[in-house]
């Protein structure tokens, strides 16, 4: 039985209408459209590495934490609190200078962490490196100085500007959606599109709770993000929601799940890339299920945004399936180095999800600064292509200096216990590698990993060095097949 999804929206915001329950947007002016910074001028783009782009990827450390942690006891906080006087002193300083591109970043951390060590920072999400970027700093600073933090209250209030517009229609047209609409987070983002999606069975129900066929039947990849997983809790205490759960990647048994449901509104939701083991959703196997079934195709791809694909639409981009694709959930605290969440739709979508999706609701909407940053962010990662393709030589050079196959910049070494994997992080920051241990309850029991991320800011001989501190732990050609079996147990 397939649903016609457009139907139920449309149905969904009639009846929110005539209980007069229906929300919109309306954008405060924070500035002149004629004043804000178009493609053309203003943003700064360049071609290459540079100086600020190394600060994204190290780390400093005082020499107080750099002992706890390889003696695992938790750290004082007492010293480095005493340090930040100093610190905010030099960031005063510093306050004035005219071009803050050329701020010598790397001077402030070493005299504020006298004593202490820089490391190499391989687990971090700003795979493009573009947190450090100065266009993107000075696009913050520029809309803090002339409008303050703001933003005054939630969207629906008086949070939501044309500031905020603006990003949102930069991300609809990036992943090639009719609308957006920005969320907190990441997380709330996912939160508020799984309760809006419940409440098409509560408004179209028959009685004061929906039957069970007239709930909503979601099927969720077993490896699904917390944020998926808490959306769909939520939904099925409102009893609005019924979650069915497939094996990883598994189109077998997800094929199966969705011919013997008897829902007829079905939604299948997956990451897109999956944070913690570096695996692809299998895109084109899930757009032909599609077909078949008609279900609601979801896709959180908070880790392919920016970075995968020819233009950096992501991953649907990069599998060219992006119309099998009905609605986009991404992050902007990943490759755009700032933060925030979204929700790429159609405009009846995002009317639903606004009206319904309480994460949206009840939260401060989206500091003003974040709202002007992620807008120059977009336009960076969209002109400084070199930065993906330096991204993907970076993973070809760690397959060739580990033999590891992986797929993506996201790299899982499973080594098994806690305490296999508290050991391999501390001899990785013994040897100057900010790589910590991922353990449960991020991943089940026994599967506890080293994840590794790649950055386009790191150079091929930063992945050398890389590996040569990893062979010192871990034998190379035991962790293709220890990966397999142990993720094949999950």
């Amino acid at each position: 039985m397939v649903t016609n999804w457009d139907e139920c929206v449309e149905a969904s915001l009639t009846k929110l209408d005539s209980l007069k329950l229906l929300r919109s947007l309306r954008p405060i002016n924070a500035t002149n459209s004629s004043e804000f910074p178009t493609f053309d001028h203003a943003y700064q783009s360049f071609d290459g590495l540079r100086q600020w782009d190394r600060t994204s990827v190290q780390v400093q450390i005082s020499g107080s934490t750099f002992r706890d942690w390889l003696n695992d006891i938790p750290s004082c906080e007492l010293e480095n609190s005493n340090r930040l006087i100093d610190f905010d002193k030099q960031l005063d300083s510093i306050g004035s200078s005219e071009d803050p591109g050329n701020i010598e970043v790397n001077q402030v951390g070493n005299s504020c962490h006298s004593g202490g060590r820089t490391l190499l920072l391989f687990s971090g999400n700003d795979y493009l490196g573009l947190s450090a970027h100065p266009t993107i700093r000075m696009a913050a600073a520029k809309a803090a100085q002339e409008h303050g933090m703001g933003p005054r209250g939630s969207a629906l209030i008086c949070g939501y500007t044309d500031f905020h517009r603006r990003l949102e229609a930069c991300l609809a047209k990036l992943k090639k959606k009719e609308d957006c609409l920005l969320c907190p987070t990441g997380f709330a983002a996912n939160m508020a599109f799984m309760v809006a999606v419940g409440s098409v069975a509560s408004l179209l129900g028959s009685g004061s709770a929906p039957q069970r066929t007239e709930k909503v039947a979601v099927f969720s990849d077993a490896l699904n993000h917390a944020s998926i997983i808490d959306g769909l809790r939520l939904g099925e205490r409102l009893h609005t929601i019924e979650t069915f759960v497939y094996r990883h990647c598994d189109m077998f048994h997800l094929n199966s799940l969705l011919s013997d449901c008897k829902i007829s509104k079905k939604v299948v939701v997956t990451d897109s890339l999956f944070s913690m083991d570096g695996d692809f959703a299998p895109m084109l196997e899930l757009s032909k299920l599609r077909k078949k079934h008609g279900f609601l195709l979801v896709i959180d791809d908070a880790h392919g945004t920016f970075v995968c694909g020819k233009s950096g639409a992501g991953v649907a981009e990069m599998f060219d399936c992006e119309c099998d694709v009905d609605i986009c959930i991404g992050t902007l605290s990943k490759a755009a180095g700032c933060s925030g969440g979204f929700i790429a739709c159609s405009k009846m979508w995002k009317q639903l999800i606004m009206s319904r999706g309480r994460s949206f609701i009840f939260s401060t909407a989206m500091p003003l600064p974040m709202a002007a940053a992620a807008h120059a962010a977009a336009f960076v990662a969209r002109e400084e292509s070199w930065r993906r393709i330096a991204l993907w030589e970076r993973v070809q050079d760690f397959r060739t200096f580990t033999g590891i196959w992986i797929t993506s910049h996201i790299v899982s070494i499973v080594v098994g216990s806690e305490e296999k994997s508290l050991l391999a992080s501390r001899h990785m920051l013994d040897s100057g590698f900010h790589v910590t241990a991922i353990r449960p309850p991020t991943v089940p029991p026994n599967s506890c990993r080293l994840r590794i991320t790649l950055s386009a800011t790191h150079t091929r001989k930063d992945v050398r060095k890389l590996a040569a501190a990893l062979s010192r732990y871990i034998n190379f050609q035991d962790v293709n097949h220890e990966n397999a079996e142990i993720l094949a147990k999950l």
